[in-house]
């Protein structure tokens, strides 16, 4: 009993540990958005972090030994792949990195947090679920919080933000809930799921680049290694230490709930690596959107 309560103990440990790996990487990537985007287009840019990421998750199916689950898709497999890569990396990212292009980091990434209330509102006509009273209080106290975000620090006036950035940041929360469902809906292994849909999103790139003669040339090392990086840490290496804290949790919903963690980090890599002064209305506006979410993600207690 006490050497299962030690291993019980250490796996939990662990799977904190894994945890609190993912949630620093993906703190950074609003910063190295900003920094890659300085130095090369959006299109130029998701190309690259793209390739990376499938190569990355193919590089964990090999570690995992499940490649051979990969031969064993079959036409209707890919057919999902082919529709989730279009919808996930490439029309996702190109909105979310065009907003980032438009606003300042601390703004474009908390924007981007309120889809999980959107998913709850996708899932009635898709999965055909209720919606409960909750999610209407949810959803008004995220939307005010993404109020008080765009106003970047002048609640009495908007002028300051722009409503292109913001549209197009909140917007890309509807592409990555519609990308949740159709994810979850498959119940193909995750690590073989992602890799295809990078690859397929790399497909589409790169026929994009095709057809616009868009070509990437003279890339800096700078703009190079921030692509690599935000590919590697975005989805590819962070996925798999993801992956690893749930399986090893002894509750995922308190593993799950760390993620929220992440946007507040943010802010700090934001100030000091970008030196945006951060606007009392940005972690406001945070609190705002995570408890509407929160609150959403509340479980009716049974009698």
């Amino acid at each position: 009993m006490k050497c299962f309560r030690a291993e019980r103990m250490n796996r939990s440990r662990l799977s904190y540990i894994y945890a609190g790996i993912a949630i620093l990487f993906w703190a950074t990537i609003p910063t190295a958005f900003k920094i890659c985007l300085e130095e090369m287009s959006v299109l130029h840019m998701l190309s690259i972090a793209s390739l990376t990421s499938a190569l990355a998750l193919l590089g964990i199916l090999l570690l995992e030994k499940k490649t051979s689950l990969l031969r064993l898709s079959s036409p209707s497999d890919l057919l999902k792949s082919a529709i989730m890569g279009l919808m996930n990396p490439f029309i996702y990212y190109l909105v979310l990195l065009r907003a980032y292009q438009l606003l300042p980091a601390q703004v474009a990434q908390p924007l981007n947090m309120i889809w999980p209330i959107i998913l709850v509102f996708l899932s009635v006509p898709i999965l055909k679920q209720k919606i409960a009273a909750r999610s209407f209080i949810a959803l008004f106290i995220s939307f005010l919080g993404v109020y008080i975000i765009s106003s970047q620090g002048n609640l009495s006036s908007h002028n300051q933000a722009n409503t292109k950035g913001v549209l197009l940041a909140t917007g890309s929360s509807v592409f990555w809930a519609l990308y949740f469902i159709l994810n979850m809906k498959d119940k193909r292994d995750e690590a073989v799921k992602l890799s295809l849909n990078f690859l397929f999103g790399s497909f589409y790139l790169a026929v994009t680049l095709a057809i616009t003669g868009n070509w990437p040339s003279g890339i800096s090392l700078k703009g190079l290694s921030s692509a690599v990086y935000i590919g590697l840490f975005e989805m590819g290496i962070t996925f798999f230490f993801w992956l690893k804290a749930l399986q090893m949790a002894s509750s995922t919903d308190k593993v799950s709930n760390l993620v929220y963690l992440a946007p507040f980090l943010s802010l700090v890599f934001v100030h000091f690596i970008l030196h945006e002064p951060i606007y009392y209305t940005t972690p406001a506006g945070l609190l705002l959107i995570v408890s509407g979410i929160l609150i959403q993600n509340l479980k009716r207690k049974s009698a």
